[in-house]
Protein backbone atom coordinates (compact mmCIF):
# COMPACT_ATOMS: atom_id res chain seq x y z
CA UNK A 1 0.00 0.00 0.00
CA UNK A 2 1.39 3.21 -1.41
CA UNK A 3 0.80 6.64 1.06
CA UNK A 4 1.41 9.10 -1.89
CA UNK A 5 1.55 8.15 -6.04
CA UNK A 6 1.70 11.47 -7.89
CA UNK A 7 1.28 10.93 -11.59
CA UNK A 8 3.54 13.14 -13.51
CA UNK A 9 7.11 14.14 -13.64
CA UNK A 10 6.50 17.83 -14.75
CA UNK A 11 7.53 21.06 -12.15
CA UNK A 12 4.01 20.08 -10.40
CA UNK A 13 4.71 16.50 -10.00
CA UNK A 14 8.16 16.58 -9.34
CA UNK A 15 7.64 19.37 -6.41
CA UNK A 16 4.85 17.42 -5.15
CA UNK A 17 7.19 14.70 -4.77
CA UNK A 18 10.02 16.74 -3.02
CA UNK A 19 7.49 17.98 0.08
CA UNK A 20 5.67 14.70 0.04
CA UNK A 21 9.30 12.83 0.11
CA UNK A 22 10.76 15.46 2.94
CA UNK A 23 7.59 14.43 5.17
CA UNK A 24 8.95 10.80 5.27
CA UNK A 25 5.72 9.28 2.51
CA UNK A 26 8.05 7.80 -0.16
CA UNK A 27 5.63 8.88 -2.46
CA UNK A 28 5.68 6.55 -5.75
CA UNK A 29 6.09 8.85 -8.79
CA UNK A 30 4.95 7.68 -12.40
CA UNK A 31 6.30 9.45 -14.93
CA UNK A 32 3.59 9.04 -18.06
CA UNK A 33 4.72 8.89 -21.68
CA UNK A 34 6.63 12.27 -21.52
CA UNK A 35 9.07 11.95 -18.45
CA UNK A 36 9.85 15.66 -17.28
CA UNK A 37 6.92 17.09 -18.94
CA UNK A 38 6.70 20.00 -21.68
CA UNK A 39 9.91 21.69 -19.54
CA UNK A 40 12.21 19.24 -20.99
CA UNK A 41 11.40 20.35 -24.44
CA UNK A 42 12.20 23.91 -23.88
CA UNK A 43 15.94 25.14 -25.04
CA UNK A 44 16.16 27.72 -22.30
CA UNK A 45 14.32 28.71 -18.95
CA UNK A 46 14.90 31.87 -18.19
CA UNK A 47 11.94 33.41 -15.51
CA UNK A 48 12.69 30.51 -12.81
CA UNK A 49 13.59 32.05 -9.70
CA UNK A 50 17.30 31.26 -9.25
CA UNK A 51 18.69 31.05 -12.22
CA UNK A 52 19.95 34.33 -13.56
CA UNK A 53 21.64 32.82 -16.58
CA UNK A 54 18.93 30.52 -17.24
CA UNK A 55 18.68 26.87 -17.53
CA UNK A 56 17.98 24.08 -19.96
CA UNK A 57 14.35 22.69 -19.33
CA UNK A 58 15.35 18.84 -19.65
CA UNK A 59 18.54 20.21 -17.15
CA UNK A 60 15.82 21.64 -14.79
CA UNK A 61 13.70 18.84 -14.50
CA UNK A 62 16.48 16.42 -14.00
CA UNK A 63 17.39 18.16 -11.26
CA UNK A 64 13.86 18.79 -9.54
CA UNK A 65 13.75 14.88 -10.05
CA UNK A 66 17.25 14.53 -8.14
CA UNK A 67 16.02 16.36 -5.61
CA UNK A 68 13.22 14.25 -4.73
CA UNK A 69 14.75 11.10 -5.59
CA UNK A 70 17.39 12.04 -2.82
CA UNK A 71 14.71 12.77 -0.24
CA UNK A 72 13.17 9.37 -0.46
CA UNK A 73 11.17 9.71 -3.88
CA UNK A 74 10.54 6.60 -5.97
CA UNK A 75 10.28 7.18 -9.63
CA UNK A 76 8.61 4.83 -12.10
CA UNK A 77 8.78 5.22 -15.65
CA UNK A 78 5.77 4.16 -16.50
CA UNK A 79 2.30 5.11 -17.23
CA UNK A 80 -1.52 4.90 -15.89
CA UNK A 81 -3.60 2.50 -17.63
CA UNK A 82 -7.37 2.89 -15.15
CA UNK A 83 -8.17 4.65 -12.04
CA UNK A 84 -10.74 3.30 -9.63
CA UNK A 85 -11.38 6.55 -7.58
CA UNK A 86 -14.62 5.15 -6.00
CA UNK A 87 -13.42 3.45 -2.77
CA UNK A 88 -10.69 3.53 -0.11
CA UNK A 89 -7.70 2.73 -1.35
CA UNK A 90 -8.08 4.02 -4.34
CA UNK A 91 -7.21 1.35 -7.01
CA UNK A 92 -4.66 2.08 -10.38
CA UNK A 93 -3.61 0.23 -12.94
CA UNK A 94 -0.04 0.75 -14.13
CA UNK A 95 1.50 -0.90 -17.09
CA UNK A 96 -0.83 -4.13 -16.16
CA UNK A 97 0.07 -4.14 -12.91
CA UNK A 98 -2.47 -2.99 -9.64
CA UNK A 99 -1.42 -0.41 -6.97
CA UNK A 100 -3.19 0.91 -4.00
CA UNK A 101 -2.55 4.12 -2.54
CA UNK A 102 -4.62 5.96 0.18
CA UNK A 103 -3.91 9.35 -1.60
CA UNK A 104 -3.41 10.03 -5.14
CA UNK A 105 -1.94 13.29 -6.65
CA UNK A 106 -2.99 14.02 -10.67
CA UNK A 107 -0.25 16.25 -12.09
CA UNK A 108 -0.62 14.81 -15.76
CA UNK A 109 -0.06 18.22 -17.63
CA UNK A 110 -0.82 19.41 -20.66
CA UNK A 111 -0.01 18.10 -24.20
CA UNK A 112 0.18 20.06 -27.60
CA UNK A 113 -2.81 21.36 -29.45
CA UNK A 114 -2.78 20.26 -33.24
CA UNK A 115 -4.45 22.43 -36.10
CA UNK A 116 -6.20 19.35 -37.00
CA UNK A 117 -6.15 20.96 -40.64
CA UNK A 118 -5.59 18.00 -43.97
CA UNK A 119 -1.96 16.40 -43.89
CA UNK A 120 -1.23 17.34 -40.61
CA UNK A 121 -1.34 14.35 -39.12
CA UNK A 122 -0.28 12.30 -41.98
CA UNK A 123 2.98 14.07 -42.19
CA UNK A 124 3.71 14.33 -38.55
CA UNK A 125 7.42 13.38 -37.76
CA UNK A 126 7.85 13.61 -41.64
CA UNK A 127 8.14 17.44 -41.37
CA UNK A 128 5.15 18.63 -39.33
CA UNK A 129 6.55 18.94 -35.48
CA UNK A 130 5.62 19.89 -31.83
CA UNK A 131 8.92 20.73 -30.57
CA UNK A 132 11.44 23.04 -32.15
CA UNK A 133 14.42 22.13 -29.34
CA UNK A 134 13.73 18.20 -29.89
CA UNK A 135 13.44 17.78 -33.79
CA UNK A 136 15.06 21.58 -35.33
CA UNK A 137 18.62 19.86 -35.72
CA UNK A 138 17.37 17.05 -37.93
CA UNK A 139 18.96 17.00 -40.96
CA UNK A 140 15.84 17.41 -43.01
CA UNK A 141 15.38 20.79 -41.78
CA UNK A 142 19.00 22.70 -41.90
CA UNK A 143 19.70 25.25 -43.87
CA UNK A 144 15.48 25.01 -45.31
CA UNK A 145 12.83 27.72 -44.66
CA UNK A 146 10.85 26.87 -41.92
CA UNK A 147 7.25 27.76 -40.47
CA UNK A 148 6.38 28.50 -37.17
CA UNK A 149 2.20 28.93 -36.41
CA UNK A 150 1.23 30.59 -32.79
CA UNK A 151 1.90 33.80 -31.31
CA UNK A 152 2.72 33.57 -27.76
CA UNK A 153 5.68 33.00 -25.85
CA UNK A 154 6.30 29.44 -27.16
CA UNK A 155 5.80 29.90 -30.80
CA UNK A 156 8.27 33.07 -30.65
CA UNK A 157 10.41 30.79 -28.79
CA UNK A 158 10.03 28.18 -30.90
CA UNK A 159 11.16 30.85 -33.97
CA UNK A 160 14.11 31.76 -32.58
CA UNK A 161 15.57 28.95 -31.77
CA UNK A 162 14.89 27.33 -35.03
CA UNK A 163 16.84 30.41 -36.72
CA UNK A 164 19.85 28.67 -35.53
CA UNK A 165 19.46 25.91 -38.42
CA UNK A 166 17.33 26.84 -40.85
CA UNK A 167 17.55 29.02 -43.81
CA UNK A 168 14.55 31.47 -42.87
CA UNK A 169 11.72 31.16 -40.38
CA UNK A 170 8.29 32.12 -41.14
CA UNK A 171 6.24 32.65 -38.22
CA UNK A 172 2.20 32.84 -39.02
CA UNK A 173 0.10 34.46 -36.86
CA UNK A 174 -3.78 34.71 -36.66
CA UNK A 175 -3.81 38.09 -35.34
CA UNK A 176 -1.92 41.34 -36.33
CA UNK A 177 -0.25 41.63 -33.44
CA UNK A 178 2.21 38.81 -30.69
CA UNK A 179 0.80 37.68 -27.88
CA UNK A 180 3.43 37.09 -26.58
CA UNK A 181 5.45 39.07 -23.45
CA UNK A 182 7.31 41.95 -24.26
CA UNK A 183 10.32 40.69 -23.83
CA UNK A 184 9.64 37.75 -26.55
CA UNK A 185 7.60 39.70 -28.94
CA UNK A 186 10.76 42.13 -29.14
CA UNK A 187 13.43 39.76 -29.39
CA UNK A 188 11.02 37.58 -32.10
CA UNK A 189 10.30 40.86 -34.33
CA UNK A 190 14.29 42.34 -34.36
CA UNK A 191 15.51 39.02 -35.34
CA UNK A 192 16.24 39.34 -39.44
CA UNK A 193 15.85 35.35 -40.63
CA UNK A 194 11.90 35.86 -38.68
CA UNK A 195 9.66 36.90 -41.40
CA UNK A 196 6.40 37.21 -39.74
CA UNK A 197 2.99 36.32 -41.67
CA UNK A 198 -0.45 38.17 -40.09
CA UNK A 199 -3.48 38.00 -40.08
CA UNK A 200 -3.12 34.45 -41.45
CA UNK A 201 -3.74 30.41 -40.73
CA UNK A 202 -2.46 27.20 -41.71
CA UNK A 203 -5.77 25.49 -43.71
CA UNK A 204 -3.39 22.33 -45.28
CA UNK A 205 0.03 20.65 -44.69
CA UNK A 206 1.71 19.88 -48.44
CA UNK A 207 2.19 17.59 -49.52
CA UNK A 208 0.98 14.25 -48.33
CA UNK A 209 1.78 12.06 -51.89
CA UNK A 210 5.48 13.23 -51.92
CA UNK A 211 5.76 11.77 -48.23
CA UNK A 212 7.19 15.10 -46.82
CA UNK A 213 6.21 18.90 -46.01
CA UNK A 214 7.02 20.85 -49.22
CA UNK A 215 5.10 23.97 -48.39
CA UNK A 216 1.40 25.07 -46.28
CA UNK A 217 -1.37 26.24 -47.69
CA UNK A 218 -2.30 29.52 -46.54
CA UNK A 219 -5.54 31.72 -45.65
CA UNK A 220 -5.39 35.51 -44.80
CA UNK A 221 -8.37 36.04 -42.29
CA UNK A 222 -9.02 39.07 -43.55
CA UNK A 223 -9.00 39.41 -47.61
CA UNK A 224 -10.01 35.53 -47.40
CA UNK A 225 -7.47 35.30 -50.00
CA UNK A 226 -5.21 31.58 -49.87
CA UNK A 227 -1.19 31.35 -50.85
CA UNK A 228 0.80 28.88 -50.49
CA UNK A 229 4.25 29.18 -49.10
CA UNK A 230 6.90 26.59 -49.49
CA UNK A 231 8.74 24.81 -46.63
CA UNK A 232 10.43 21.90 -45.51
CA UNK A 233 9.06 21.96 -42.12
CA UNK A 234 5.91 22.88 -39.76
CA UNK A 235 6.48 23.83 -36.19
CA UNK A 236 3.26 23.69 -34.25
CA UNK A 237 2.86 26.10 -31.63
CA UNK A 238 -0.97 27.15 -30.77
CA UNK A 239 -1.35 26.22 -26.99
CA UNK A 240 -2.15 23.08 -25.15
CA UNK A 241 -4.78 20.54 -24.25
CA UNK A 242 -4.84 18.98 -21.13
CA UNK A 243 -3.87 15.28 -20.00
CA UNK A 244 -7.60 14.79 -17.74
CA UNK A 245 -8.98 12.34 -20.54
CA UNK A 246 -8.73 9.44 -18.27
CA UNK A 247 -10.30 10.85 -15.28
CA UNK A 248 -13.18 12.18 -17.55
CA UNK A 249 -16.67 11.17 -15.63
CA UNK A 250 -14.51 10.55 -12.64
CA UNK A 251 -12.95 13.97 -11.65
CA UNK A 252 -15.37 17.50 -12.85
CA UNK A 253 -13.66 18.98 -15.66
CA UNK A 254 -14.83 22.41 -17.13
CA UNK A 255 -15.79 22.72 -20.91
CA UNK A 256 -12.46 22.70 -21.56
CA UNK A 257 -11.10 19.92 -20.11
CA UNK A 258 -9.48 21.14 -17.12
CA UNK A 259 -9.73 19.87 -13.67
CA UNK A 260 -11.46 21.82 -11.72
CA UNK A 261 -10.86 21.85 -7.72
CA UNK A 262 -12.59 22.35 -4.26
CA UNK A 263 -10.55 24.14 -1.35
CA UNK A 264 -7.00 24.31 -2.26
CA UNK A 265 -5.69 21.58 -4.01
CA UNK A 266 -8.62 19.23 -3.32
CA UNK A 267 -11.57 17.27 -5.97
CA UNK A 268 -14.59 16.03 -4.93
CA UNK A 269 -12.98 12.55 -4.54
CA UNK A 270 -11.34 12.50 -1.19
CA UNK A 271 -7.51 11.66 -1.40
CA UNK A 272 -7.22 12.91 -4.59
CA UNK A 273 -5.85 16.22 -5.44
CA UNK A 274 -4.49 17.99 -8.20
CA UNK A 275 -1.93 20.42 -9.58
CA UNK A 276 -0.08 22.13 -12.54
CA UNK A 277 -1.14 23.18 -16.09
CA UNK A 278 -4.41 20.36 -16.48
CA UNK A 279 -6.07 22.85 -13.54
CA UNK A 280 -4.33 25.67 -14.95
CA UNK A 281 -5.90 27.60 -18.15
CA UNK A 282 -5.11 30.88 -16.85
CA UNK A 283 -0.63 31.13 -15.76
CA UNK A 284 0.58 28.00 -17.19
CA UNK A 285 3.88 28.84 -16.06
CA UNK A 286 6.64 26.62 -14.78
CA UNK A 287 6.54 28.45 -11.33
CA UNK A 288 3.14 28.50 -10.90
CA UNK A 289 2.77 24.57 -11.75
CA UNK A 290 5.84 24.29 -8.77
CA UNK A 291 3.61 25.75 -6.35
CA UNK A 292 0.29 23.95 -7.23
CA UNK A 293 2.40 20.85 -6.98
CA UNK A 294 3.70 22.13 -3.69
CA UNK A 295 0.08 22.89 -2.10
CA UNK A 296 -1.13 19.42 -3.34
CA UNK A 297 1.73 17.61 -1.20
CA UNK A 298 0.89 19.58 1.55
CA UNK A 299 -2.99 18.68 1.52
CA UNK A 300 -1.99 15.21 0.93
CA UNK A 301 0.22 15.13 3.77
CA UNK A 302 -2.75 16.76 6.00
CA UNK A 303 -5.29 14.18 4.56
CA UNK A 304 -3.02 11.44 5.78
CA UNK A 305 -2.54 12.89 9.19
CA UNK A 306 -6.46 13.70 9.87
CA UNK A 307 -7.57 9.97 8.28
CA UNK A 308 -4.63 7.46 8.79
CA UNK A 309 -2.47 8.42 11.13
Amino acid sequence: MEQVVIIGTGCAGLTAAIYTARAGLAPLVLTGILPGGLLTTTSIVENFPGFPEGIDGYELMTRMQQQAEKFGAKVNFATVDSADLSGTPIRLVVDGEAIETRTLIVATGAGHRHLDVPGESELEKQGVTYCATCDGALPMFRNQPLVVVGGGDSACEEATYLTRFASKVYLVHRRDHLRASHIMADRTLANPKIEMVWDSVVTEVLDVKAGKVTGVRLRNLKTDATSELPCAGLFVAVGHVPNTALFKGVLDLDDHGYFQLGRGSSTRVPGVFVAGDCADQVYRQAITAAGMGCAAAIDAERYLAAHHS
